[in-house]
């Protein structure tokens, strides 16, 4: 399976999950992060495993940056990890 990596570029997370400079690899499972933030980014990860291409800017990349839907306190990039 295509491994995603998460980096948390920012945060003010309130339940203190995600700190700045976080790091994650997604193969099958949930990262432990908290799951309004999962729940937000889940199908941008689900699509990069599954071969998609996103709107990046004015291109098309395999990652994306997103924010937390709470007050977007946390900010996320994910990209497809090279093997």
């Amino acid at each position: 399976m295509v491994k995603v990596k998460l980096t948390v570029t920012e945060s003010k997370c309130r339940g203190g999950y995600c700190k700045t400079g976080d790091e994650y690899i997604v193969e099958d499972l949930c990262p432990p992060i908290c799951h309004e933030l999962w729940n937000n980014i889940y199908p941008l990860v689900y699509a990069l495993q599954n071969g998609a291409t996103l709107d990046y800017g004015n291109d098309r990349a395999k990652k994306f940056d997103a924010r937390c839907p709470d007050e977007c306190r946390v900010s996320i990039h994910g990209e497809i990890v090279e093997e």
